[in-house]
Formats: structure tokens, C-alpha cells, sequence
């Protein structure tokens, strides 16, 4: 079968292989079945091996829906009674964290941070410190409306220093950044299919301290399908989903785990920072400035800012790349104008030689000028 490759420089779901796609063409086939189970054992096993976790200690369990589903898991499912969240701002996904909370009602400390810095790591302490009723700690590894690139490790020993637990927000780096969960002080990560792993949206899923999981069935019960333990005791019970799991998503991202294991997680990430080089080298030939300082960025997510051409529209350049296979995506900063270029999916530099080439040729068309100004 022929199918058309777009190449997706949006901040995900990714650019998928032709064999991930081709995994959804199954036989149909009822989710309670002894073959489906073994094939949701071995995919949970395969979660957490990916951050180096210990079986005896972690596990992972899955759920329907994307990457903002398993954030909401996490913060209404692992807060005891009387305590509360520290959350850690610094860009658009730890602020949708914090609306998470505000429509929970959950108590809740927001440390505020510049989208274009990393945390004081001593105002966090400090925090911490004057604050013993926080009882979860939760940061993002990788924002992704900036690319800035978090301490989650430094973030993790602050909380255990201090008795808490601490979830990060690994959406935007599981599957291409290593991760190694204990080392990394990690108490619950999270992600979804379609991003590092390069599979089908539909799915996300948390790694986690199997026995915090456990201890969770306590807290209050602050949602019925979004409840973590409740999931994770169905699938210790009965091998599966508490509710129907979209079947041929999961078959693709069976196909995804092979694929990720067979490219090898240093080989995976050296790919993704080759595309990430290649998008810099472009973009400083075509004279577009970067948001974030470069020692600061993840080695994803390229924050671009707006030329001041009074020709510039983004709109317009979107389309005019889109046409010829190449989506780019708007900024997530209130405050500034900008696109953003990623690096994630099954793409190379040769794909990013490619997009430079169109988007010059667009730049051209619509009389922007080259390199591109700024005031």
C-alpha cells in the first residue's frame, strides 16, 4: 500500500513509519481475548524497561485518551486528603497542570517561572521547605511551547528531601531523551503513544512506584475514569483495561516498542538531536532567531520567533509548506510570536534539508526578505 509521508515538524502526534501504520490492519478481534492480554502484559513490561525501571518496583499502566488525560490521572489520583501539589511553572503545559488543579479544586502551590528560564532551584527548596503539607511535587521535563529542557532530576531529590512524592511530566521526552527513572529521582512519569515512541494517538500511560499505586487506593476519589489505582487494579486482576481499549491503536503501538528497541535508545537520541542540529543549521542560514538560549533547549523543540517583515504572515507560510508536505506549528506563549520546528518522529536531517528548501522557496514567494529581519 502507498501511503503519502507528510513530514510533521509539529510538536506531535509524530511522523509515523509506514510498518506503525500498517500494525492497525489486524484481525478484528474482542479486547478480552488471552492473545490481547499477553499482548497488554508485554507492552506494560516493555513501559517501563524503556526508563531503566526495576519490575520489582515500577509498573505502567495505560489509558484511552492523550497526553492531557494522564496528567489529570496523575494529579487528581495521587494527592492524600489534607495535603497538597507544588507545582512548578515555567510554560503552557505546567500551566494547564495548574488548571487541572483549579478544576478539582485540589490545594495547590504554583511556583511561577519565566517561560524562558529554568526554575530557581533554591526558591523550590525553599518552598518546600516552608510548606511541609505538599505531598506531590510536579514538573515538565520538556516544555514544549519553548523547548526549554527542566532539571526534573534536581527538581525529584528536592521533593524527596523534603518527603514528597514527585511527578514529572515526560510527555515531551519519553522515547527520545534517556530517562532513567531511579536515577533521575522519579517517583510517577508520563507519556503518550503518539510522541517519543512514534506510534498512533489514543493512548497514554503513566510509569510509576507500584507500591505509591497502591497506597493511592486511600486518597480520595476524585474521578471514576481517571482513577489510577482503579486502573491498576483492574489490570493486575484481569490482564486488561477497566473499560474498552481502542484495539487497533494498541497493535500500533506494539509495532512502535519493537521499532524503538530495535533503533536503540542512544541510537534513537542521537538521531533526534542530528535533526535537531539540522533545524538550527537552517534556520540560522535563513537568519530566524531562536526564544530560548540554546544551552537551555532540550534538543526537541525549536521556539522560532516572528520576523518583523511586514509581509511575514504565519498562516500563509504554513500553508504554502503544508501543500508540499511539511506541517510547522504555532507558538504556545502568550506574549511572544512564534512557530515552532521539533524533532520528533521518524524523520532525518535529509527530511530537515528538505523543509529549509521549501520554506526558502515560500519566504521568496510571499516577499519576505532573506536572511529575515528583525528589528
Amino acid at each position: 500500500m502507498e501511503i503519502k509521508r507528510n513530514i510533521l515538524l509539529n510538536p506531535g502526534p509524530a511522523t509515523t513509519t509506514d510498518t506503525v501504520k500498517m500494525a492497525q490492519l489486524v484481525p478484528d478481534i474482542c479486547p478480552r481475548e488471552t492473545e490481547f492480554v499477553k499482548m497488554m502484559h508485554k507492552i506494560r513490561k516493555d513501559l517501563v524497561q524503556v526508563v531503566h525501571g526495576d519490575l520489582e518496583k515500577y509498573t505502567s499502566v495505560l489509558f484511552c485518551g492523550s497526553g492531557t488525560m494522564i496528567m489529570d490521572v496523575c494529579l487528581n489520583s495521587l494527592l492524600p486528603e489534607g495535603k497538597k501539589i507544588l507545582i512548578i511553572n515555567n510554560g503552557a503545559y505546567s500551566a494547564r497542570a495548574v488548571e487541572i488543579c483549579e478544576f478539582y479544586g485540589l490545594p495547590m502551590l504554583e511556583l511561577k517561572f519565566p517561560v524562558d528560564q529554568t526554575p530557581d532551584l533554591s526558591i523550590v527548596d525553599e518552598t518546600l521547605k516552608d510548606n511541609q503539607e505538599i505531598a506531590l511535587v510536579y514538573a515538565t521535563h520538556n516544555e514544549t511551547g519553548t523547548g526549554i529542557l527542566n532539571p526534573i532530576r534536581e527538581i525529584g531529590a528536592l521533593a524527596h528531601k523534603h518527603g514528597a512524592v514527585f511527578v514529572a511530566d515526560t510527555i515531551a521526552s519519553y522515547g527520545m531523551l534517556p530517562i532513567d527513572i531511579e536515577k533521575d529521582q522519579i517517583d510517577f512519569c508520563m507519556a503518550s503513544a503518539q510522541k517519543g515512541l512514534m506510534a498512533m494517538t489514543g493512548l497514554s500511560f503513566v510509569v510509576g512506584n507500584t507500591a505509591l499505586i497502591q497506597q493511592s487506593a486511600q486518597y480520595p476519589k476524585r474521578s471514576y475514569y481517571c482513577n489510577l489505582y482503579l486502573q491498576y487494579r483492574f489490570f493486575e486482576e484481569k490482564g486488561e483495561m477497566h473499560f474498552t481499549p481502542p484495539v487497533q491503536t494498541i497493535y500500533a503501538l506494539r509495532q512502535a516498542l519493537d521499532e524503538y528497541f530495535a533503533e536503540g535508545e542512544e541510537a534513537k537520541w542521537k538521531r533526534h538531536l542530528s535533526v535537531f542540529e539540522e533545524i538550527h543549521t537552517g534556520l540560522k542560514r535563513l537568519g530566524f532567531r531562536d526564544l530560548i538560549r540554546r544551552e537551555l533547549q532540550a534538543g526537541l523543540v525549536v521556539a522560532v520567533q516572528y520576523p518583523d517583515d511586514e509581509n511575514w504572515n504565519f498562516e500563509q507560510i504554513h500553508d504554502y509548506c503544508y501543500e508540499r508536505g511539511f506541517t510547522i506549528y504555532p507558538g504556545k506563549i502568550a506574549e511572544q510570536n512564534t512557530f515552532r520546528l521539533c524533532a520528533l518522529g521518524a524523520i532525518t536531517p535529509s527530511d530537515i534539508q528538505q523543509f529549509f528548501a521549501i520554506l526558502e522557496e515560500g519566504l521568496r514567494y510571499y516577499k519576505i526578505q532573506i536572511p529575515v529581519l528583525y528589528q
